[in-house]
């Protein structure tokens, strides 16, 4: 099996642990993690450092790949930009769990996570580093564009087309044919009955636009902003 690593020890992290280990197509040496201490064990692997220690981490543990367990999908945008900016070849995975179920001529792209109990429906397409989370569900001929989500528990109907960095929340169900533009947040337990569009937080039963949002603006419970979950540098060019 093939050397890879996980770029994120949180609680998610563990849990996209869990897929690869189920899964067993690869060999995890360690976790890559800007706020834990090196060294450190998370759930028996250890820290090997932070994303700038990769080239090394590369050579010392013939790393041939690696997943980034980041469920805020602007916060894992700007990590995987970091990561090409650092090593430019770097390969990433796809990671399913074994209970999940795909169907016929689903396509998915790299980097992304497929949880426990997923349904895929057939001929549903998803792009580069989405997160489809535990037994949410894509109805056929979705289409999942990159750095999209669908929480726990999310339902939604064939045909749906969810813009780049937009996420679905937990327990949200959408009917047959919506489309969900950029950047767009539907709101815990929401009904969408009607076309969203971009940068917005819509929500309700049925959904509605509650007011606009800005890129990169937090959605997920116990980040209030960029900065508490990955420090910002100066980069030179």
């Amino acid at each position: 099996m093939q050397n890879i690593v996980i770029f994120g020890a949180s609680g998610h992290g563990s849990v996209v642990l869990d897929c690869i280990e189920k899964e067993g197509k690869y060999k995890v040496v360690g976790f890559i993690d800007s706020f834990k201490k090196k060294g450190a064990m998370v759930n028996g692997y250890p820290i090997l450092g932070t994303e700038f220690d990769l080239p090394f981490l590369i050579d010392k543990y013939t790393i041939r790949g690696g997943i980034v367990a980041i469920g805020d999908n602007w916060i894992r945008n700007s990590m995987v930009e970091r990561i090409n900016k650092i090593s430019p070849n770097f390969s990433y995975v796809t990671v399913i769990h074994p209970s999940a179920e795909v169907g016929k001529e689903v396509q998915i792209g790299v980097g992304t996570v497929i949880m426990p109990g997923v349904i895929v429906n057939a001929n549903a397409i998803i792009g580069n580093f989405c997160l489809l989370n535990t037994n949410s569900s894509l109805g056929h001929d979705g289409f999942m564009q990159d750095f999209s989500s669908l929480a726990p528990k999310t339902c939604t109907g064939g045909n749906l087309i969810l813009g780049k960095y937009s996420a679905i929340c937990l327990g949200a169900n959408v009917i047959d044919s919506i489309s969900i533009g950029h950047h767009t947040v539907v709101g815990a337990g929401s009904l969408v009955v009607g076309n969203l569009e971009s940068n917005i937080l819509a929500f309700g039963s049925p959904a509605k636009k509650i007011r606009v949002r800005g890129i990169g603006e937090p959605y997920m419970s116990g980040r209030k902003s960029r900065l508490d979950v990955i420090p910002l540098y100066k980069w030179e060019e």
